[in-house]
């Protein structure tokens, strides 16, 4: 059975899922999105960043999880010399075992202004 988790950041209008819940498997999006203002936050990529994952931290929690449960992560970047200011951020966020990872430069992202966007699985239970 598929379900949608409703975590609050996701606007309700748009046909999109920020949680998608399978199983004991679960598939996460997020970006830089204020979920209160649902503006993109100012800043550089530290800041973009950090957003990015505590919007995936607050979808995993809505489906009874955990940033431990998360096993693998692709990030899009607009610029390939923000990684390191991403990994820095990045490494606050996942200890030992880290999930498995991609990263891949991207030409731009759909919201003006956004230089992050993070696709995650998690495993629960």
């Amino acid at each position: 059975m598929i379900e949608r988790i409703e975590t609050g950041i996701a606007p309700s209008s748009s046909p999109v899922s920020d949680a998608i819940k399978a199983g004991n498997q679960l598939w996460l999006v997020a970006i830089a999105e204020d979920p209160s203002s649902g503006e993109i936050v100012a800043g550089g990529i530290a800041e973009q960043t950090r957003r990015t994952l505590q919007n995936l931290e607050i979808a995993v929690k809505a489906a009874g999880g955990t940033m431990a449960n998360i096993v693998q992560v692709q990030i899009f970047l607009i610029d390939a010399a923000d990684a390191k200011g991403m990994n820095a951020v990045y490494a606050e966020f996942f200890k030992q075992p880290y999930p498995v990872r991609a990263t891949v430069v991207v030409k731009q992202l759909l919201a003006e202004g956004l230089k992050v966007e993070m696709l995650a699985t998690a495993v629960l239970g």
